[in-house]
């Protein structure tokens, strides 16, 4: 084996080792979000399943219940429970559609969200000091990397849901 062979074998190890590293690393991620989010959850009286409906209301909404249903992943009557959960806690607010009368969207109710902030504080607070650890050029990397790979486990669900 000569030495450029070598070399070549020894950097595809070391790619191998880095994307495994990463993978296992989004792993912990989420289970630790998961956990955050449940701890959160306990807090507030909130199943994790509302707040991740509450998440998709703020950062897409207002929305129609079957909309967020779509989105969340859930069932429509499911969706139903949840939207009642988070109506009664004051979280969000069911309304006629202005464009159609008939129908309702649900949007969230800023009057809760001091709330969930200050729960969410410590994560946001530490992920403000690890970005600062990072030059813009390098930001831009590790943002286009999650893009991505949020992307690509959008597109892994919808395969899964269509199977």
């Amino acid at each position: 084996m000569d030495v450029k062979t070598s070399e070549s074998a020894g950097a595809l190890r070391q790619r191998r080792r880095l994307s495994a590293a990463i993978k296992q690393s989004l792993r912990a991620l989420r289970l630790q979000l998961s956990l955050l989010n449940l701890r959160v959850g306990a807090h507030l009286e909130l199943k994790e399943v509302d707040i991740d409906c509450l998440d998709l209301v703020a950062r897409y909404g207002p929305l129609s219940p079957s909309a967020l249903a779509r989105r969340a992943g859930l069932h429509p009557a499911t969706m139903t429970g949840v939207l009642d959960r988070l109506e009664q806690g004051g979280w969000v607010a069911r309304e006629r559609d202005p464009s159609d009368r008939r129908a309702v969207v649900v949007r969230t109710r800023h009057e809760r969200g001091a709330d969930l902030m200050r729960l969410y504080a410590g994560m946001n607070a530490s992920m403000d000091e690890i970005c600062a650890g990072y030059d813009d050029a390098e930001l831009a990397v590790i943002a286009d990397f999650l893009g991505r790979t949020t992307t690509a486990g959008r597109s892994a669900t919808d395969e899964l849901s269509s199977a």
